[in-house]
Formats: structure tokens, C-alpha cells, sequence
């Protein structure tokens, strides 16, 4: 059988929680075929040298510099709707060249067909709104249900019990009855015995940069700027998965531009402390990994300013905001918060593939 994957392309925190997922399906003897586009797709060459690639053109989105969220939203939601019918018009053409059997989809709502069976995978169940505008929640959620009832399956990467690691994003009051909590996802799989465990720490931290343009870019030049006189040791990776140059900010500090998974899971565990963004695929890793973290939400996002700040009220992260960040301060505020350790066996996962693939669905084409 034949899957066809199409991860989101903004930010490659969507690719990498694919990772676990295609590996899965290969094992259970798929042809997978990636249809993605910019860094996500970069990144998944780096990963799956040996599957076939197809550019599959996502929705451009760049988030406003300062506070204008608002102003952003009603800006950019044209722009996305007309994403959605673009990208279910160009998955025809995929289809109609590969022929899969299965489409599996990263919160890309237009990537669905009635030819094939269609799985959709997101933790956002629902969306927090900022105070201005959070009157819509309903409308917009009602509208994400419709959308999603499309699909033949929903996974959820969560745990279902005592609100998962998404709280209220992944644990609405309402839930589908085509939808499945499959457990967290991370690229990394964990320690797998305990002397691989407790890696003794090289590193005072490392700071591992994503999210979408031109955020990532301003919260790197902040980080550059006070690691430099900081006395820290460390590693930045800069999560440019289209470069592969690196080099030295400082004698302790090291810079690169992208590391595969096997090196960028070995240098988080030789890290006492992890600064990244509060983007679900994060936190997915952190938890996989049972690492202490910093988290820096992207301005302008309230799902990753929620993440944060569920957490951190549960004293487990200790969280900032990039506009107020100072880099001592946060490491000092982290002795009271010793992250989490969630680890998934990927038993549930396993098992809703081997369903998929026993129903062999076959769909003539429309």
C-alpha cells in the first residue's frame, strides 16, 4: 500500500512529528511518498533519503512584527481560505500521478479526497483566541468540526487522560466520533536503557530556534546578542534546515544552522537546559526526553502563548515572553521547574495503522 504524507509548512515543528508516524507505516511495509514544501521539506529529505519527494505548495503566512494579532488575523484570513481551496486543487493532480491508497495530513484541511482514505492529525482541537476577538471561538471551531468531518479519521498526538499535554487545545468538550488520541510524537525515541540516559552535560544550555519568519529571525539576534558576554557554554541550532553551515559566536558557544535527529537528540541530552519555542512538536520532545526547558512563545501565536503558560501554572517549564526575555534571569527561575517526563510506546499508534490497513479501502476515482 501506498501513503501519501503532507505535513503543514509552517515552521518545520509539523515535519518532525511526522517523523515517528512515517516511520511507522514503513515498518508496516508502506510506500510513503512526502508531499510538502519549503523547510518541512528539507527536513524530511534529510531524514527519508530514501522515499520519493513532491512539492506541495502550503499557505505563506508572515506574522506581524509587533502586537497587531488582530489586525494579522482579518489580513491573513483571506489568504487562507484561498490556501485551502489551492492545495485541495493541486492534491487532484498528485492523486490522479500517484494513485495512493492512504492520505495522511498534517493540519492541512485541503488535503483530503474521496478517492482514498484520509487521515487529518492535529492537537488543536480548539483555538484560543486573544481576548479582542474571542467572541468567533465558537463560529471558528464549528467551522474546524466541518471541516474535519471530511476526513475518514482525526488523530489526535496526545494522551487522552487529565488533559494530555494540550490541555484545552486537545480536550475540547466535544469530540468527534472519527477521532483517535494516538499519544505524543517526537522524532527522538527515548533513552532506551538507563545508562543511555544520564549523558553527562557538556553544554550549560542549548538554544534550538524555529517557528515561522520574521519571529525566528528576531528572537535569534536576541539570543546571539546576550549569549555573547554570558560566560555560558552551549549550542545553538538555528533551524534552517536549507544550510548546513556552522560556526563559533563565542570560544563556549557553537552555532549550526541544522542537525539531523540522532545529533540534535544527542546534544539536548548533554544539555542541562533546552531555550526553545513552546510549539507542540517541542514540547513533545522535551517530554519524550524528560528535559528542563526555557520556553519562548512566538508573538503573534496564542496556541504556542497558551502552551506556555498552561505549563508553566503547573510548575513544569518556566516560560518568558520574547519581548520581556532575559536570558540569566530565566536560567535562575528554572530550579523551580523540573520539567516532565511522557513517554509513549507507540503501541496506539501502531495499532490505528494496522486498522487503516485492514479495511483496504477502495475508492473509485471522482
Amino acid at each position: 500500500m501506498k501513503v501519501l504524507v503532507c505535513p503543514l509548512d509552517w515552521g518545520i515543528g509539523h515535519a518532525t512529528r511526522c517523523i515517528p508516524v512515517i516511520r511507522k507505516f514503513m515498518k508496516q511495509g508502506y510506500e510513503v511518498v512526502i508531499a510538502a514544501d519549503g523547510r518541512p521539506l528539507e527536513l524530511l529529505k534529510k531524514e527519508f533519503p530514501n522515499c520519493r519527494f513532491i512539492r506541495y505548495r502550503g499557505i505563506r503566512i508572515t506574522y506581524p512584527m509587533g502586537r497587531a494579532l488582530l489586525l494579522g488575523m482579518i489580513l491573513h484570513s483571506p489568504v487562507m481560505f484561498y490556501g485551502y481551496f489551492r492545495e485541495h486543487r493541486e492534491l487532484k493532480k498528485i492523486l490522479d500521478a500517484e494513485r495512493p491508497d492512504l492520505i495522511f495530513s498534517d493540519n492541512r484541511y485541503g488535503a483530503r479526497s474521496k478517492r482514498c482514505y484520509s487521515i487529518f492529525m492535529t492537537h488543536q482541537l480548539r483555538i484560543i483566541f486573544p481576548k479582542p476577538v474571542r467572541f468567533i471561538t465558537g463560529m471558528v471551531e464549528r467551522l474546524i468540526r466541518r471541516f474535519m468531518k471530511r476526513f475518514d479519521e482525526c488523530w489526535i498526538p496526545d494522551f487522552e487522560f487529565h488533559q494530555g499535554l494540550a490541555g484545552q487545545l486537545s480536550h475540547p468538550s466535544y469530540v468527534l466520533p472519527n477521532t483517535h488520541y494516538i499519544g505524543t510524537l517526537s522524532r527522538f525515541s527515548a533513552p532506551a536503557t538507563h545508562a543511555d540516559a544520564p549523558l553527562p552535560p557538556d553544554h550549560s544550555i542549548m538554544v534550538s530556534l524555529s517557528g515561522p519568519e520574521p519571529q525566528r529571525t528576531i528572537f535569534e539576534k536576541m539570543i546571539f546578542e546576550q549569549l555573547k558576554d554570558s560566560g555560558l557554554s552551549g549550542i545553538i541550532v538555528r533551524g534552517l534546515t536549507e544550510r548546513t553551515d556552522e560556526w563559533d559566536l563565542t570560544d563556549r558557544i557553537h552555532v549550526y544552522s541544522h542537525l539531523p535527529a540522532d545529533q540534535m537528540k544527542e546534544h539536548i541530552l548533554r544539555s542541562q537546559i533546552i531555550i526553545c519555542r513552546s510549539g507542540y512538536s517541542s514540547l513533545m520532545d522535551l517530554v519524550t526526553l524528560g528535559k528542563k526547558a526555557i520556553l519562548i512563545p512566538t508573538p503573534g501565536q496564542p496556541e504556542q502563548e497558551y502552551l506556555a503558560r498552561f505549563l508553566m501554572e503547573k510548575k513544569i517549564y518556566f516560560s518568558m515572553h520574547q519581548y520581556h526575555f532575559d536570558l540569566l534571569y530565566a536560567i535562575e527561575m528554572t530550579r523551580n521547574y523540573p520539567g516532565l517526563v511522557m513517554m509513549n510506546d507507540y503501541r496506539i499508534l501502531e495499532e490505528r495503522i494496522r486498522e487503516v490497513t485492514s479495511k483496504r479501502i477502495s475508492r473509485p476515482a471522482v
